[in-house]
């Protein structure tokens, strides 16, 4: 039976553009095998069953074959078979961050620019509508 290294068989099967950003991200405990951390030197072999986190996403996969070199992208996605769980959870989860985007992204304008601060200064004495009047903590107005 053909055995290989997690972190050269991530690397193989394209999960990671390196071995060594493989073999991080198993230390930092984001890839299990049967729901328990492992080592990068842990071997891997077919019918093993793979957890592992790459951003928000979490994905499950099944170990289908082995590979010592890292080959073109239908080589290294014919090493896996992603469970239909995983498939659904990932899914939904892409569906979930589309309709309820980050509120920080919706923001038009940051911090006004030197030349926006003047603008809004020379405002100033025209209805209240002032840098300063804008943002004063003030109790007296």
């Amino acid at each position: 039976m053909e055995k290989l290294r997690i972190d050269k068989w991530l690397w193989a099967a394209r999960f990671y553009k390196t071995r060594s950003l493989a073999t991080d991200e198993v230390n930092k405990g984001r890839v299990q095998i049967g729901g328990q951390d492992v080592k990068p030197a842990r071997e891997v072999k077919p019918g093993d069953l793979l957890t592992l986190r790459q951003g928000p996403v979490v994905r499950t996969i099944a170990v289908v074959g082995i590979s010592q070199a890292r080959g073109p992208a239908p080589v290294a996605q014919a090493l896996y078979a992603e469970t239909p769980d995983s498939v659904q959870a990932r899914t939904a989860a892409a569906e979930q961050r589309r309709l309820a985007p980050e509120p920080a992204h919706s923001l038009d304008h940051g911090r006004p620019t030197k030349r926006q601060r003047r603008d809004l200064d020379t405002m100033g004495g025209q209805a209240g509508h002032g840098w300063g009047d804008r943002w004063s903590a003030s109790i007296d107005d």
